[in-house]
């Protein structure tokens, strides 16, 4: 159940070049799965909308919730600046997590790209499964990977070729010789398109969290659609709410 309320932020600092780690004390993370987001409003009215963030990962105890978000705008820019002990108005939990039961005994490929990154990790902490974390970066500046590491085997890409494989994530399946059973993954677009033939090529599942810039972030404005194989019961034609019949899809019943 969607709640709109104020939290209060526990800790922050910045993990990589405009990438920020940020903390949040809510009761919204007794309920929050991997693959949700929230939205945080931002203290300026002036900017109006609220911002989606992934979940990153929820404390042992349910109490606190963390997002890693990256500076795009006037928004991001402004949660920058919270410190500790600040208020912060958030709406969550919003969307449909990963199927989490999908991965469980198998072998599974758990993939990020930038700031897809993020949401991989609560899936990795939850997933009990043989887990091959696959992460690509542009650069050297990475962020989470010793916390994926506790959680799994992982494999990097980076476009520059400072570390790991040069290139992108199905380069690193590809140097390293991996398969998998089922495929989770989040990710810009282009990304999510080549896991998509990949796993059509395969002939195995592929859940895809997909990364859209929302407006309302509660299915209202229709502003964040995806071409779908059935028709959307909202609208009766064929595409599907990102906020609320996703974020996460099985690839097969997308088109991108």
């Amino acid at each position: 159940m969607k709640q709109k309320v104020t939290a209060k932020v526990i800790s922050q600092k910045e993990i990589a070049p405009s990438i920020f780690d940020m903390w949040i004390a809510t009761d919204l993370a007794a309920q929050a799965l991997p693959g949700q987001f929230i939205c945080v409003y931002p203290g300026n009215k002036s900017t109006l909308l609220p911002r989606p963030i992934s979940i990153c990962e929820v404390a042992e105890d349910k109490a606190s919730l963390r997002i890693v978000y990256r500076i795009a705008g006037q928004g991001t820019t402004e949660f920058s600046s919270y410190q500790a002990g600040e208020s912060i108005e958030i709406l969550g939990t919003l969307g449909n997590g990963f199927p989490v039961e999908k991965g469980e005994g198998k072998k599974v490929f758990l993939m990020g790209g930038g700031i897809g990154v993020p949401p991989i990790l609560q899936l990795a902490k939850e997933m009990n499964a043989d887990k091959q974390i696959v992460i690509g970066y542009r650069d050297s500046q990475m962020f989470l990977k010793e916390d994926l590491e506790n959680n799994g085997t992982v494999y990097v890409a980076t476009e520059d070729g400072s570390f790991g494989t040069k290139g992108n994530v199905m380069n690193a399946i590809d140097e390293n010789n991996l398969d998998a059973d089922v495929i989770f993954a989040c990710g810009p677009m282009p990304m999510l398109r080549a896991i998509k033939k990949y796993a059509e090529t395969k002939n195995i599942p592929a859940y895809i969290s997909l990364e859209e810039h929302m407006a309302c972030g509660v299915g209202a404005c229709l502003g964040c659609v995806v071409k779908t194989k059935e028709v959307d019961h909202h609208s009766h034609v064929h595409n599907a709410r990102i906020c609320t019949d996703g974020p996460v899809f099985e690839a097969a019943d997308v088109e991108i």
